[in-house]
């Protein structure tokens, strides 16, 4: 296997993932932006969509310099499902297809048991469970037809570890691993894998709005090894699962949260 020297150090190169088609849902900032630029990295032609089209066009527009494929930044908003057929559908006439799909568009806010109403159940599903499944549907004909596909659900620690105040994000993440065991038996003979990549508490500006220096010392405390997981990490974990190195690997969850209990 090839390597490639960014900056986080020495990175695997994967040969099968040059000129794939890609698409990645919440793209913009975070860990999405750092799926967006690994793949790019790799030679591969993505599209990413986000709500935050400032942020999406500024990333495009960046990696566009030095990428052997310009991404593709389209605004979708994920919880409209009318909105999920033709964007996707004009990024797989664009990509020439979808090899694929990274579901992981979410968020986290936080809430408390006492203030949910049926009506913010509702939106905090279609926020972060509902949009995975349609968008993975939206894109399994294509992958049929090609003979193969991949879908990484992202999933989360949270509720792995009982956090509080994250009653329906965690209700959500718990949900994406079951739906991914089902989907990888549902599709699997059509040749799509499907698993669930599971962070910890990745760096991201947005999750520094929820901790102190303190909580998050709490956290490395609390983890198997020093340090905090980068966005860079998580697509680490994405790009071997996309790669066909991991052409058997189908119908589970894999962490990259730094061994925290």
């Amino acid at each position: 296997m090839l390597q490639q020297t960014s900056g986080h150090g020495t990175r695997a190169i994967y040969p099968s993932l040059e000129d794939r088609a890609v698409i990645i849902t919440g793209g913009a900032s975070g860990i999405g932006a750092g799926l967006v630029e690994a793949f790019v990295a790799q030679g591969a032609r993505v599209g990413f969509v986000d709500i935050a089209d400032a942020d999406g066009a500024a990333l495009a527009d960046t990696l566009s310099r030095t990428a052997k494929h310009a991404p593709i930044y389209r605004r979708c908003d994920l919880t409209d499902l009318s909105n999920i057929g033709p964007v996707f559908g004009e990024l797989e006439a664009m990509l020439g297809g979808v090899d694929i799909l990274l579901n992981n568009a979410a968020n986290d806010d936080r809430h408390s048991v006492a203030e949910v109403t049926p009506q913010f159940w509702d939106d905090r599903m279609n926020v972060n469970l509902r949009h995975q499944f349609f968008a993975a549907q939206a894109v399994a004909p294509a992958m049929e037809r090609a003979g193969r596909g991949v879908i990484l659900n992202f999933g989360s620690i949270s509720w792995h570890l009982g956090l509080p105040d994250l009653v329906l994000y965690q209700t959500a993440k718990a949900a994406i691993e079951g739906m991914t065991r089902a989907m990888a038996r549902d599709l699997g003979r059509a040749g799509i894998r499907v698993n669930t990549i599971v962070p910890g508490n990745v760096q991201t500006p947005r999750q520094e709005r929820w901790y102190t220096p303190e909580g998050e010392a709490e956290i490395v405390a609390a983890q198997c090894i020093d340090g905090r997981i980068q966005p860079a990490d998580v697509a680490a974990l994405a790009l071997f699962l996309a790669s066909d190195d991991a052409r058997m690997c189908t119908g589970h969850d894999y962490f990259v949260d730094a061994g925290w209990r």
